[in-house]
């Protein structure tokens, strides 16, 4: 009989990271209901398996645009950035950036903001989000800085050059921008849930 592994014999695999979990806790609740990605404090998210009901975003697919250049912009297709999701100490990261006293989490558009698990940015897709009340939230990757949000943060920050702002914001914001989700387990989140992220194992392709 062939041995399957055989082609693989003379090759080294990668290393494999274990998968673990990182408990935290939900500090602020935010939701878009004024058509319009910034976001206004609830203290509660109802959530369907199209997003958070009435949400801006909320819907089982969305519209291409900039970031998937390889659809004609505005295809149809899976809505995979349900849930804008930050931490308190990368929005201070930001801000310290900018020179500026603070990034609010509405002014960018998030929906939710999760303390006590480090570099959380850094969470690997797949990770799943396991919610005190019963929800979960499956992460699709990090959520990229756009421009859009930085003029919202410039506009509120006062800032004299907002157009200049809005281009740093991109910069300084990348990889500290937060994940976005969507939902695996629909429900209710209330604000000041425990959240326990299972992270899956991990390893860098090396083809």
């Amino acid at each position: 009989m062939t041995d399957l592994l055989s082609p693989l014999e003379n090759k080294t695999m990668p290393e494999i990271v274990p998968g673990r979990r990182i408990s935290g806790s939900v500090a602020g609740l935010f939701d878009a209901r004024h058509g319009h990605f910034g976001t206004q404090a609830t203290d509660k998210l109802e959530l369907s398996f199209e997003g958070i009901l009435g949400d801006y975003h909320a819907g089982l697919t969305r519209k291409s645009g900039g970031r998937e250049p390889w659809y004609p912009r505005g295809t149809q297709m899976r809505n995979e950035r349900q849930i804008s999701l930050v931490a308190p100490d990368e929005l201070d990261a930001i801000a310290g950036g900018l020179d500026i006293v603070e990034v609010k989490p509405e002014w960018i558009g998030a929906n939710m903001v999760v303390e006590g698990i480090p570099f959380f940015s850094m969470l690997p897709p797949r990770t799943l989000l396991f919610f005190e009340g019963g929800v979960t939230l499956k992460v699709d990757g990090q959520a990229s800085p756009c421009k859009f949000s930085g003029k919202a943060v410039a506009g509120h920050a006062g800032a004299t050059d907002v157009a200049a702002m809005s281009l740093e914001f991109v910069r300084v914001a990348k990889r500290l921008r937060g994940l976005v989700a969507w939902v695996e387990k629909p429900g209710t989140i209330m604000s000041g849930e425990k959240v326990e992220a299972r992270i899956p194992e991990q390893w860098y392709y090396p083809g």
